[in-house]
């Protein structure tokens, strides 16, 4: 397939990039700076401003799906704000371009721990996780809020688990939907390796059209 990527160079971009070229399909990856990625077969590399929707459209426009592990970095002062400026941006360029599938590798704070309550809302996310990061969660929940409203793009949202770290790939993981999946007592995890799996595997053989999803070891 001919996938364009957004965020190749971040923690999940480059694991979902190793993965899909790993599997031979041909990439465009869309970047804020092209020298942080090396040369490879079936690479594209390509500078684009995903804050403008005209910009993303372009780039991504003749594409078979489009994956975004979008980010605006955690050190951003304003964090919430341009996440989900660029979260809108990212799905209308998309639309635009007439590309149908839009898989988004978001966050785990909008999974449910509880009826009607979502991890993010919980002292044990808020005490526990950098202050840095709770904006970031807060946005990527509301950009799934926003995403479910869009009719026009075959899209999916994939969750991570609660523990998401570096590590090899085993090529297995189970799937769950809306609630946070559980190792016995404890929430569960996966390494990046298999989040990036799981994301390639969606777009090979689309499980969840219009729907979130979450994967963990």
């Amino acid at each position: 397939m001919n996938i364009a990527l957004i965020g190749a160079t971040g923690f999940v971009g480059a694991a979902v990039l190793a993965e899909l070229l790993g599997r031979g399909h041909r990439v465009t990856a869309i970047v804020r700076n092209v020298g942080k990625l090396a040369p490879a077969p079936g690479l594209t590399a390509l500078a684009c401003d995903v804050y403008d929707s005209e910009r993303v459209a372009a780039a991504v426009r003749g594409h078979d799906a489009v994956i975004s592990a979008f980010n605006p970095g955690w050190d951003e002062p304003d964090l919430y704000a341009l996440f989900l400026r660029g979260s809108a941006a990212i799905e209308r360029g998309v639309e635009a371009a007439g590309v149908r599938r839009l898989l988004v590798v978001g966050g785990a704070g909008s999974l449910f721990v509880a009826p009607g309550v979502q991890l993010v809302d919980t002292p044990q996310f808020t005490d526990h996780v950098p202050a840095k990061v709770v904006p970031g969660a807060r946005a990527a929940r509301d950009a799934l809020t926003a995403l479910r409203a869009n009719t026009a793009l075959d899209w999916a949202f994939l969750s991570p688990p609660a523990m998401l770290a570096p590590g090899a790939r085993s090529g297995r993981y189970r799937t769950g939907g809306d609630d946070l999946l559980m190792d016995g007592t404890r929430p569960a995890g996966i390494s990046v390796a298999d989040l990036a799996l799981a994301a390639v595997d969606e777009i090979e053989q689309p499980r969840h059209v219009r729907a979130r999803f979450t994967v963990a070891a």
